[in-house]
């Protein structure tokens, strides 16, 4: 099979911890990405679930904006809550 090279980037981070979970499997980053590639390629699917968080929703952006907007404005209506204290 003919090989060929794929460059991207990823957050360095990311890649320290990926390679240290990697060398704990006894993989390469190189075998974990082609192990991802074919599983993708095979199943035309990512291998595991991808979900927004709907706190980053559109809907929820607006509305936080809003809040803030109120809020810089001098319009919110801000109260005061006392502590609830749980055992």
């Amino acid at each position: 099979m003919a090989q060929t090279m794929v460059n991207f980037c990823i957050d360095e981070d990311v890649k320290r911890k990926m390679e240290s979970a990697c060398k704990e499997m006894g993989l390469s980053l190189s075998t974990a990405f082609n192990i991802f590639a074919v599983k993708v390629g095979n199943e035309r699917k990512i291998p595991f679930e991808v979900a927004a968080d709907p706190f980053y929703s559109e809907s929820n952006m607006n509305h936080l904006e809003k809040v803030i907007s109120d809020i810089d404005e001098g319009l919110a209506n801000l109260a005061e809550h006392d502590l609830i204290e749980v055992d």
